[in-house]
């Protein structure tokens, strides 16, 4: 490719929208241009990028086994409604109607279809294991769409769905899968980890998220360092820490004035926030017979300790739809105003969860439910009843017993790019997709799921590898992996035919090469070529070429290498494979 004959619009400075590094660099090297919110153009440079990540993809999901098709990006209503998502994907899921009034779903995913065309071709046990993909845009009508391609509206996806006879089969298959993901993320020359995860909306019984490792990462990954336990922040176990130690202190109503947060209360009493306990009071509602009824459950956490929310809704009773308590409803169960709860003398039925590390705690402040008071030296069994439900409630923190017993957690911060998911019947129940097994009976489909961000690589990408120059690309995703600098070629023969040569022998050798042929002077030249990000660079000059010498650079190295004429493209070729 010659620069002059494609298409560069480099920026010198980000737009006033762009957020985040990626969104910034991506915009400055006209990679991406905003059409509207959460909605881009893929420019030439841009594109070349996203083929490449394609190609990976295309080339490790078919060796694995996978089979292409392409699903429409418009699906009836009707199959979003047998499996209930219909409602309960709320406003994300965008909806619109044809010109009969049927309604549709813009798709941000494709369960419901796949399922459909399974169950109307799948008849025998003979025909499985089966597993199908497809590269589709997506759409998701975000409610803040912001950071380009990070969390845009539109994006590209990579979804692969399998189908087999039993749950076995199903756990073979998955494995499979995040085996393909791990080979497709190294080849993708990205750091990244993959850790366990919870299912969400997808539903099913068990996930893993592949995170590329970012400081600018918006999830929490949680792994121990010693072992190969690696969990999101959603999905990690948090242990109890510590053993329930006797009672020490007598139970004391003390006063604790505009101390309504544990931070306040421990420096007030001059004892560490771990000492302290936090209540969070939450209500469940459930309907029948046309009548609403309440529950009312309040849970305990140490005061350093933070809630993780998908941990409190797997708590019985909480399972369902669950909301923080009204200041109303405090009032009338505890008795006094937020900020001095606690489970001694509640005034109304309460049911108590009490976090792992709380429920081993000893000689503990908590809320005294008056306001300006807070009990000390409380203590489970004497001063009030045991909870009723003990479980794990908290975030983990840096430190926390690994939960395998194989040494200490630790945290990082990556950007979530892909996720593999265990289904199981979910789908194929609800929409009836059963297949007849050896014995002639009809038995349902077991199913797993697994998504790659395609679009959303390339911001992960440049978050993980820029510098204050610009994109810093992994060859194997890089636009182009070589550029060539011609230094005055208009001017000079003896650098144009050298260029030429040069160029057509890269192309011979299979590596990705742009020569830029437009004339810049070196610094703008060079800055462009920085900012874009191409990995591997030769400048061609004079005074080089006299000696018999080019001038190689990596996007990464500080200083310029001298290679021998004669030497350059096997030396390329070398470090273009690496």
């Amino acid at each position: 490719m010659r620069a002059s004959r494609f298409f560069i619009s480099t920026l010198k400075e980000a737009p006033s929208d762009a957020e985040i590094v990626s969104h910034k660099l991506m915009m400055r090297a006209g990679m991406i241009k905003r059409l509207g919110s959460g909605i881009y153009t893929y420019m030439p440079m841009g594109l070349k990028v996203i083929r490449k990540v394609e190609a990976i993809v295309r080339e490790e999901m078919n060796r694995a086994g996978a089979i292409e098709l392409l699903m429409p990006l418009v699906q009836p209503a009707e199959l979003w409604q047998e499996t209930g998502r219909w409602d309960k994907m709320g406003p994300e899921l965008m909806r619109v109607k044809d010109r009969h009034g049927r309604e549709f779903a813009i798709q941000p995913t494709s369960e419901e279809v796949i399922t459909d065309v399974v169950r109307s071709e799948i008849k025998s046990y003979r025909q499985l294991p089966l597993n199908f993909y497809h590269i589709q845009t997506k759409f998701r009508d975000e409610r803040r769409p912001r950071f380009g391609l990070m969390r845009g509206r539109e994006f590209t996806m990579k979804d692969a769905y399998s189908f087999d006879r039993d749950l076995e089969g199903m756990q073979t298959s998955y494995q499979i899968m995040f085996d393909a993901y791990t080979k497709i993320f190294t080849r993708f020359g990205l750091k990244f980890r993959a850790v366990a995860a919870d299912n969400g909306a997808i539903g099913g019984t068990g996930s893993h998220e592949f995170h590329v490792i970012a400081s600018t990462g918006e999830d929490a990954l949680v792994y121990c360092p010693d072992s190969d336990y690696a969990a999101n922040m959603e999905a990690a176990e948090a242990l109890a820490t510590g053993t329930r130690a006797a009672p020490t202190a007598e139970l004391t109503k003390t006063s604790t004035p505009k101390a309504s947060k544990c931070e306040d209360v421990a420096k007030l009493l001059g004892i560490d926030l771990s000492k302290t306990v936090k209540t969070i009071a939450l209500t469940a509602e459930t309907e029948a017979d046309g009548k609403v009824a309440k529950q009312y459950f309040m849970l305990l956490l140490r005061g350093d300790h933070e809630l993780n929310e998908i941990k409190a809704a797997k708590v019985p009773g909480l399972t369902g739809a669950y909301r923080f308590s009204t200041e109303e409803e405090i009032l009338e169960v505890y008795g006094c105003k937020p900020g001095y709860l606690g489970p001694i003398g509640t005034k109304g039925a309460v049911t108590v969860v009490a976090d792992r590390t709380v429920a081993n705690m000893s000689d503990f402040v908590t809320g005294a439910n008056e306001e300006g008071f807070h009990y000390t030296g409380a203590n489970w069994g004497r001063d009030m009843a045991e909870p009723a439900i003990t479980a794990d409630l908290r975030n983990v923190v840096e430190g926390d017993p690994s939960p395998d017993g194989k040494g200490v957690l630790a945290i990082e911060r990556g950007i979530e790019v892909g996720h593999v998911f265990q289904l199981g019947t979910a789908y194929s129940e609800s929409m009836k997709a059963t297949y007849l097994d050896e014995n002639g009976k009809p038995a349902p489909l077991q199913m797993g799921c697994y998504g790659i961000g395609v679009t959303r690589i390339l911001g992960a990408a440049i978050e993980q590898n820029f510098d204050d120059k610009g994109i810093i690309w992994p060859t194997s995703i890089a636009p182009f992996e070589l550029v060539l600098c011609p230094m005055g070629m208009d001017r000079s023969e003896l650098v144009k035919e050298q260029t030429e040569k040069l160029y057509a022998a890269a192309q011979e050798a299979g590596i990705d090469v742009i020569v830029d042929d437009r004339g810049l002077r070196p610094g703008a030249m060079f800055a462009d070529w920085e900012l874009i990000g191409v990995p591997h660079r030769v400048v061609i000059g004079d005074r080089g070429l006299k000696e018999g010498q080019l001038e190689y650079q990596g996007r990464r190295d500080t200083e310029a290498t001298n290679v021998p004429l004669a030497d350059i493209v096997s030396f390329i070729k070398g470090k273009v494979q690496q």
